[in-house]
């Protein structure tokens, strides 16, 4: 089942459609405004599909007599080769859309795949794979929706929904500690996570009553006496590790016990999915 759809969703859309068309679409004014085409959408590698909303609401923005037609369903993977729908509608709306629609389909795609992969590698660990903020500017929404797509999990989704003490803030406030007081002074009731750069670091922010601590960079080792020294605590925290995790390393963090592994390259290092559309030759 797919997750819920971001209510900004059509905003990303007009917002992508005024960029690309400007003014008007020179090339499709070609075409006679009457006339009427059928076309398809091509997979041409093995993904996990997402963006089908995205898709949808390009043409129905551009022209309500746009039908697609379905064969593969939002959040499910699809293999190589694979006719993902079919079009049929205003010729000129289908030119003007196709790559705004593909733009979306692709990227959303992309990241979804890349968020499976990382899922299945860690699968039976407990561990969970989250997102960072490291997103495209304005799609910050659509890409975290992706993750949920590939089976991932959102960290927060900005500034205003948890409070993450990093370095900066901490050497701002001072100390740990500092930077945790003034949290539960001003924002009671916010989950608050302490990023530490080494095992002193994680010692203060347990001792602070850190609810999640991220592990920044951590060697293997140090990651495991992470877990060890969290663990035996009488109050211990979530923790997370950032930085320097690939698809090569990541089922070996996950071996360390730790609750989350997050990784910006979900969203950052974006790689979009093949795919083409086709018009059919008219009956």
């Amino acid at each position: 089942m797919p997750p819920a759809l971001p209510p900004d969703l059509p905003e990303q859309v007009s917002r992508a459609l005024r960029e690309d068309i400007g003014p008007g679409d020179l090339s499709a004014s070609l075409i006679e405004p009457a006339t009427r085409a059928r076309a398809h959408i091509l997979c041409r590698e093995a993904a996990q599909l997402c963006g089908c909303a995205w898709f949808e609401e390009t043409f129905r923005q551009l022209d309500e007599r746009v039908r697609v037609h379905w064969h593969a369903a939002e959040a499910m993977p699809v293999a190589a080769n694979t006719i993902l729908c079919e079009l049929e509608g205003p010729a000129r709306a289908l030119l003007t859309g196709e790559r705004t629609a593909l733009n979306f389909l692709q990227l959303l795609s992309g990241t979804a795949t890349i968020t499976r992969a990382y899922v299945e590698a860690v699968a039976g660990t407990g561990c969970q794979i989250l997102d960072t903020r490291k997103t495209l500017p304005g799609l910050r929404t659509a890409q975290k929706y992706a993750v949920r797509c590939g089976g991932g999990s959102n960290h927060r989704i900005g500034l205003f929904d948890q409070i993450l003490i990093k370095e900066n803030h901490i050497a701002a406030a001072g100390s740990i500690a500092a930077a945790l007081r003034q949290a539960r002074a001003l924002h009671p009731g916010i989950k608050v996570e302490v990023e530490t750069e080494d095992l002193a670091q994680l010692a203060e922010a347990l001792a602070a009553g850190a609810e999640i601590i991220m592990l920044d960079e951590f060697s293997s080792e140090d990651q495991r006496r992470a877990v060890a020294i969290v663990r035996s605590h009488p109050h211990p925290a979530l923790l997370e590790v950032s930085g320097g995790v690939s698809l090569a390393s990541v089922a070996a963090i996950a071996a360390t016990g730790v609750d989350y592994i997050s990784v910006g390259a979900l969203t950052k290092h974006v790689r979009a999915i093949d795919l083409s559309m086709r018009f059919e030759p008219n009956p």
